[in-house]
């Protein structure tokens, strides 16, 4: 009997080609990955990926694994709904706090899987710039909320009515314009080489990401357009445009409605970590459902 959180780490390997990759959106260290892996490979009786020198690659059998992985996973997700439909979850209302990278690319498919299977169940979504959901969750304006942290950063202490659980975490990367030199290469930039580069703020006073900021000063990137709002979008558009550069979350980058040209930077410590943020005494079925859900979809995103 294969551990399903063992086939869950081999699917993610398969979507971010790198155990590095896979471990950082699963909230794992590289290597207590590896060991989940190895466990899977000597439950299978079969190698299941080649280890290179830009990540990793599934063989025939890790293949053959991963898809039959992904139907299993899948009808785990869809047992969990059916159990809580068994437990009588209809009517009522669920609120739920998001951020606008996590509305708009992560909360809706989880959001339409928990609409099929509860119809009964009112939905209500609002916007929380981090850390205001915890915030919200704290005092009952929304039953759960989608959250973030970045590193480095001062750690924030959750109110002790408040819990909180890692669904992803995800590299920042450089965004210029397309065809600019420092997008060019499929290795790692160091942080050194944007030295005098103008870079695009991702907002100065911006509490979460300070400590981001402070490292790309280190670095010696200088500040170039100072912008008021955290809105990834625009910053994106303005990297776009040539405005100058700037370092984001690699979801927000691979999503970006304007080109932009993306590289990875080393060291990869420049990080962004997504959460669900619930009270502690929860027992509402239909926020412990949602919680479940947005466990599989984070999981299986690819979002890195």
């Amino acid at each position: 009997m294969y551990d399903p959180t063992r086939l869950a780490a081999l699917v993610a390997v398969s979507e971010a080609g790198s155990i590095t990759r896979a471990a950082q959106r699963l909230g794992y260290t590289a290597p207590a990955l590896s060991q989940q892996l190895a466990k899977l490979e000597r439950e299978a009786g079969a190698t299941l990926l080649v280890r290179h020198h830009r990540g990793a690659r599934l063989t025939a059998a890790g293949e053959l694994l991963v898809a039959r992985a992904r139907r299993v996973l899948d009808e785990l997700d869809r047992a969990r709904l059916e159990l809580a439909q068994l437990s009588g979850l209809s009517g009522g209302r669920l609120r739920i706090g998001t951020f606008p990278t996590a509305g708009i690319h992560l909360l809706p498919p989880a959001l339409s899987a928990f609409r099929r299977a509860h119809p009964d169940v009112e939905l209500a979504v609002a916007q929380y710039e981090p850390p205001a959901g915890v915030a919200a969750v704290a005092d009952g304006e929304v039953d759960l909320a989608l959250t973030h942290t970045y590193e480095p950063a001062d750690a924030e202490p959750l109110p002790r009515s408040v819990r909180a659980e890692v669904l992803l975490v995800e590299e920042l990367v450089l965004v210029t314009a397309p065809g600019h030199v420092l997008a060019a290469g499929a290795d790692r930039l160091p942080l050194a080489e944007l030295t005098g580069q103008p870079l695009i703020s991702m907002a100065p006073d911006h509490p979460r990401r300070r400590g981001v900021e402070a490292a790309l000063a280190a670095a010696g990137a200088v500040p170039s357009v100072v912008m008021e709002t955290p809105e990834y979008a625009v910053v994106c558009a303005l990297a776009s445009a040539g405005l100058g550069v700037a370092v984001v979350p690699e979801m927000v980058a691979r999503m970006a409605s304007t080109p932009v040209g993306v590289r990875r930077l080393e060291p990869s410590t420049l990080r962004r970590t997504i959460s669900v943020v619930y009270r502690a005494e929860e027992t509402d079925a239909a926020a412990g459902t949602l919680r479940a859900l947005l466990r599989g979809a984070f999981g299986r995103t690819g979002a890195g």
